[in-house]
This record gives C-alpha cells, structure tokens and sequence, in this order.
C-alpha cells in the first residue's frame, strides 16, 4: 500500500470525527523535505486552532502507524484555499451557486478559460452561467476548474 493510500485511510476518519472534511492530502517534496499535507474544509472557514486541533489529533497515530516505512517527513494542516483547483466532485457540489473559472483543453465559442455561475453538476458534465447563457461542459473537456476570485 503506498503512502497515500496509508495516509488517506488513517486520516480521513479521524478528521471526520472531529467534524471536518478531509478535502485532499498530499505526499511531496518540499525545499529537499518530505512534507504530508493535510487539506480539511468546514463551511464556516479553517482557522489556525482548526489546524492545530487536528494536528495534535492525527500525530501519535500517524506515529504509531509508521505510514511512511520509517521515513521523515514534516506534517502540514491546511484549508484548501480560496482558489484551489477542484479535484473532486464534492468541490463541485460546494461552488454551487458560486462564480467559477473553468479552463478548458478544447475551446468553447474561441474561450479557453471561462468564467460563470455554476448550477449543476452532473456526472458527465457541469452547467454554468457565461454572460446569462446557460452553457454545459463536459468533464473530460475541463484541464481544471476552480472559484473565481476577484481582488
């Protein structure tokens, strides 16, 4: 099993317990570092004691359970950010409503990125709002897609 995969199975329903969702986790190199970040979401936004509180939740069985086979790594607890890729459906379903930047691999009426209301998503396919047209995009189509964020 790699380390992910470890990782996901132990996080997931520890950090579900304390009534958060695990949104993703990543295993990466760092600045010569192996770093295990751990993405959690609540609606009402992640504050720094949400972070701290799952930290001290997740380390003696992260320790415990040795899902790295013996190697160091530094353990990170993060929100996913205002303007984070979506990487699953659920974070479709928690944009509904919400002004979305799509980027596209195949250009729809000569756009390769658009921006809109998002109103549906379904399994093939997400239906958004461009400049009050209801326009469909299938999935496949999508190199990624995230919230639109003004400043």
């Amino acid at each position: 099993m790699q380390v992910l995969e470890r990782a996901t199975n132990l996080i997931k329903p520890i950090v579900e317990e304390l009534g958060y969702e695990l949104v993703d986790i990543e295993y990466k190199s760092l600045y010569g570092k192996m770093n295990l970040t751990v993405y959690i979401y609540t609606p009402h936004g992640v504050t720094l004691d949400d972070c701290e509180k799952v930290n001290n939740a997740l380390d003696q069985p992260l320790e415990e359970n040795d899902i790295t086979d013996g190697k160091s790594y530094i353990l990170n607890i993060s929100s996913p950010g205002l303007d984070r890729p979506f990487k699953t459906d659920r974070d479709y379903q928690r944009n509904l409503d919400n002004q979305i930047e799509v980027f596209l691999k195949q250009p729809i009426e000569k756009m390769h990125t658009v921006i809109g209301k998002l109103k549906e998503v379904g399994d093939e396919d997400i239906s958004i709002i461009i400049k009050g047209k209801p326009t469909k995009i299938n999935k496949s189509n999508i190199k990624s897609a995230r919230p639109y964020v003004k400043f």
